[in-house]
């Protein structure tokens, strides 16, 4: 971890005066491991979260979902703090994540959609012209006065355990609205980009706008940090990520860079992409399982924390195995200026979660100092 001066003076600039609409992480959780990782600086031991900690895997997270759609549950005050605090109180994990999905501001905004159990997000009508941009107007926080309310909950429950709030980026929102649901391809949204390079600059500039508007609204209420999901990153060519992507990422990570907050930029299947998503703006990158993170800092360079990547999968294959291939990683991470262990990816639905439980604390007493 770097204790220099180099260090010293990024802080200095990371939390200089901000103005009034602006605000400072919360006081009781600066000193956590969480964010001390994310800042590079000497940890206690090395602090664990895990993506889609909130849910699915959980029984009581199953049990107050009965009945309720997954929009509504993101909208519900009362069910975002039970289920924002549910992996926290099972797991001891060093940070919430803030339970939401990454289409609720494109709903907020008027978006006819709606997420469908087993299949994912459906747009009912796709942006493919001109014209279709007309649905996404400005985000207000008044919008989504629902998350102001929950994350002022869950700041009260939480105390120094940080609050990471998230939105989808620009690339992967866009393909959802332009494939009208999940693809595996991506045709109709590379179309665009390569057919129409003017509209989809456009479309993804007001999308970095409205996601940016998202997050200040998450940082504001009391988020500590904040990750943005490219989830369907991966299906790009450097190239065109740099070209026709990373803009409007870029213009997220500046919209919110003056609230010193850490932010992170996670994507699935971007080994490619690491050095261009770290150049976007991020303080941590995401690794995901394909990359070791050896490798990954040498693709990424210095100056940046790094977050990951235990497969999954790994789960699955009993406790001796799970140590091993933590161990692993946690090896490939000794060198790190900042590591924050976290999975390649989400929690499968049928995973254990003791198994999670045993795995915090297995991360927690190999890295005590």
């Amino acid at each position: 971890m770097p204790t220099g001066v180099e260090n010293r003076s990024w802080h200095r600039a990371r939390l200089s005066p901000v103005s009034a609409n602006e605000s400072q992480p919360p006081t009781a959780t600066y000193d956590s491991a969480f964010l001390k990782a994310c800042r590079r600086e000497p940890v206690p031991h090395t602090p664990v979260w895990f993506m889609r900690q909130a849910g699915r895997s959980l029984p009581e997270y199953r049990k107050v979902r009965e009945g309720v759609g997954m929009l509504e549950s993101c909208m519900r005050p009362d069910l975002v703090t039970e289920i924002t605090l549910q992996p926290v109180r099972r797991h001891d994990v060093d940070a919430a994540i803030y339970f939401s999905d990454i289409v609720v501001p494109l709903k907020a905004i008027g978006i006819d959609l709606d997420i469908r159990p087993g299949v994912g997000p459906v747009v009912e009508k796709p942006i493919r012209t001109r014209a279709d941009l007309a649905q996404l107007r400005d985000l207000t926080p008044e919008d989504v006065s629902y998350v102001t309310e929950a994350i002022g909950l869950l700041t009260r429950e939480l105390g120094a355990t940080p609050l990471i709030g998230f939105a989808g980026a620009p690339f992967t929102l866009a393909s959802y609205l332009v494939e009208g649901g999940p693809s595996r391809t991506y045709e109709n949204a590379k179309a665009m980009m390569y057919g129409d390079p003017e509209l989809w600059a456009d479309l993804l500039d007001r999308l970095a706008e409205i996601t940016a508007a998202f997050l200040k609204v998450q940082i504001e209420a009391g988020a500590s940090a904040v990750q943005l999901f490219d989830s369907w990153a991966g299906a790009l060519a450097p190239v065109d990520y740099r070209r026709s992507v990373m803009p409007a990422s870029a213009k997220v990570f500046d919209a919110v860079a003056g609230y010193g907050v850490p932010r992170i930029h996670f994507g699935v299947g971007t080994g490619e992409l690491l050095g261009l998503m770290s150049e976007a703006g991020a303080d941590v990158v995401g690794v995901d399982w394909r990359v070791p993170l050896d490798e990954a800092v040498r693709r990424i360079g210095p100056g940046k924390a790094l977050q990951g990547n235990l497969d999954p999968t790994v789960l699955f294959a009993g406790t001796e195995a799970v140590e091993a291939k933590t161990r692993e990683v946690l090896e490939t991470a000794k060198d790190l200026e900042g590591h924050v262990f976290n999975l390649g990816h989400g929690v499968m639905p049928s995973t254990d979660p003791d198994a999670l439980t045993r795995l915090v604390e297995y991360v927690h007493t190999q890295t005590a100092h």
